[in-house]
């Protein structure tokens, strides 16, 4: 795929594309099957046998307002995207370790 063809958009951008979906509606898996196989990135993937993968689903998430410190949340964010995901997993952290049984001495 030629590098002019890749639009790179941040979440939320409601802009209408400019993929040709009309194009890509017209390849047959023929077409497919040569495109994934001419793909360099493909290369490390294609002997995998995938027929016994099994598909993932994320546990779902709830949507909540929660009150931190100012700084604790510049902290999460300064480290990039993905600062929600990074809070829920220290608070899952947190959570496992409490729900571990306690040691007696």
């Amino acid at each position: 795929m030629k590098k002019e063809r890749i639009v790179t958009r941040k979440w939320g951008d409601r802009r209408k594309g400019k993929t040709d979906w009309a194009r890509v509606d017209a390849l047959t898996d023929e077409d497919i099957d040569k495109a994934v196989a001419d793909d360099p990135d493909w290369a490390e993937f294609k002997d995998i046998d995938w027929s016994d993968a099994v598909l993932v689903i994320p546990a779902k998430k709830k949507a909540i307002s929660i009150r931190v410190d100012e700084d604790v949340l510049d902290f999460f964010k300064k480290e990039g995207d993905g600062y929600q995901r990074r809070i829920n997993a220290v608070l899952r952290s947190y959570m496992q370790q409490k729900a571990k049984p306690k040691k007696r001495a």
